[in-house]
């Protein structure tokens, strides 16, 4: 007996922009504990690591400077 293929089709009545708005909101809830996790690790990380330092305020003395 051979496979029959299934075809499935929607029918969305809604705008292209309320669709993706409503498939963000999914993905945002579904990826919840990953991006919490992500945020944590990063502030782990951040918190351990040395003050940022801007080019304009490291000293101007040394030979390595003309």
């Amino acid at each position: 007996m051979a496979k029959s293929k299934l075809n499935f089709r929607f029918h969305n009545p809604n705008t292209a922009e309320a669709t993706a708005d409503y498939i963000l909101k999914i993905f945002i809830e579904a990826n919840q504990e990953k991006v919490e996790q992500a945020m944590q690790t990063a502030a782990e990380i951040s918190a351990a690591a040395p003050p940022f330092t801007y080019p304009d305020e490291l000293e101007t003395t040394g030979s390595h400077l003309t």
